[in-house]
């Protein structure tokens, strides 16, 4: 290996190990309680490293988020290449959804911090608007997932792909949000896979009743 390849290899494991350190002191303490100095201790460097590489808490906690974004992309952008029906496909993609979050519980409390929060956060723009995109494409699989219901007809009570798509985002972070941090331990991961799927039972429904209605009108 030339030395200027070594020299990569070797600036690439630190910042791994600068981001795996942020991440593991964020999951654990929350973002307000995590420093700098905190993350270059954990990683077993200099606060000065650690600047060579990120330019602020904002800037690690954005990309430990970016990171866990993008990794969740990978499992849902197949959904839509499966042939599935477009009910399936909802349910599949909740579950993935819930399942990502009850495997890194404070990733979701990260994803809710920079949701409703992100004016407090001092990303730069940059930042602020790459995670911006990538929680968009997130979410714009849902977006998908209703057109392929409309075009195939198993859906036709949807006015606004949009609406219902920020109704099961919706729905997916209020149960996340009710069951991942209270109640009993040994029941969570059931509890929010049952009100996942009986809330999403209940809007596909919705999505399909006006044929229903009208096909017992037709007899």
């Amino acid at each position: 290996m030339s030395p200027m390849a070594r020299r990569k290899k070797e600036k690439e494991l630190r910042r791994k190990a600068i981001l795996r350190a942020a991440q593991q002191l964020f999951y654990k303490k929350g973002f307000r309680s995590v420093t700098v100095e905190s993350i270059a201790r954990q990683a077993r460097l200099s606060k000065g490293t650690v600047y060579l590489y990120f330019s602020s808490k904002e800037e690690l906690y954005a990309q430990v988020l970016l990171n866990e974004v993008e990794k969740f992309q990978e499992r849902v952008n197949h959904i839509i290449e499966t042939g599935e029906s477009a009910s399936d496909m909802l349910f599949k993609y909740a579950h993935i959804y819930a399942d990502f979050f009850l495997n890194e519980r404070e990733l979701f409390r990260i994803l809710m911090t920079f949701m409703l929060h992100t004016e407090d956060l001092r990303f730069s723009d940059e930042m602020r608007r790459r995670m911006i995109r990538a929680t968009t494409q997130t979410v714009e699989i849902i977006d998908r997932i209703f057109q392929y219901g409309l075009t195939s007809g198993e859906f036709v009570c949807n006015k606004s792909i949009r609406k219902s798509r920020n109704a099961v985002w919706g729905l997916l972070n209020g149960v996340i949000s009710l069951h991942l941090y209270t109640g009993k331990e040994d029941t969570r991961e059931e509890r929010i896979y049952s009100n996942v799927t009986e809330g999403l039972k209940v809007f596909i429904g919705g999505l399909k009743e006006p044929r229903a209605l009208s096909d017992r009108s037709a007899r």
